[in-house]
């Protein structure tokens, strides 16, 4: 098996390639160490690419969690905790979704 390849930016070119494993070395190379909160993200954000093909933006990724979580707390602050600088680029690279197209 080929290893995975990433566009300059640490994106995964072919998201068929995506897997828990390399989502591991994803988040060590972006200096995060996955907990079951994480994953619950990472895994939230495969669905809504699925449901809207599109990768997550931080706005209405936000509104999605708090109505498929029943959880009316979360907001940026939350998923920043987790994800720090920019979490919905964060979470889409560890997911191994493409760039949210509003990211820079």
């Amino acid at each position: 098996m080929t290893t995975p390849e990433f566009d300059k930016e640490g994106f995964l070119i072919d998201l068929t390639r995506w897997s828990k494993p390399l989502a591991e070395a994803i988040a060590r190379n972006e200096s995060i160490n996955l907990t079951e909160a994480h994953w619950q993200f990472i895994d939230l954000a495969r669905e809504y690419y699925e449901a809207f093909d599109v990768s997550p933006e931080m706005r209405p990724f936000i509104k999605w969690l708090k109505l498929k979580l029943n959880d009316k707390l979360i907001n940026s602050m939350t998923l920043l905790k987790l994800f720090p600088d920019s979490p919905a680029k964060c979470i889409s690279k560890i997911a191994g979704l493409p760039k949210p197209t509003n990211c820079l």
